[in-house]
């Protein structure tokens, strides 16, 4: 099976899995693509916090520092 766009990025393991998975009834192929996502999504998030550690730090050191300094207002979810 070619990947959709061309690219051969897909390794033969991966191939035969989803080749595997097409011989499923469409309610467990949907029920495998959805934790395959969540799978690899959960990934993605991982590596861009990863990769903005330091941002994050500093946001939260500014958020802290707001908070410390009685710059910050109590939120009121019931009022959004």
């Amino acid at each position: 099976m070619p990947h959709p766009t061309g690219d051969e990025s897909v390794t033969a393991l991966l191939q035969r899995a989803v080749e595997a998975a097409g011989k499923l009834p469409a309610e467990e192929q949907d029920v495998l693509a959805t934790w395959l996502l969540a799978e690899v999504e959960d990934d993605e998030l991982d590596q861009k916090i990863a990769a903005n550690a330091g941002k994050l730090a500093d946001m939260a050191r500014a958020a802290l520092a707001e908070f410390d300094a009685g710059e910050t207002e109590l939120l009121e979810p019931d009022r959004l």
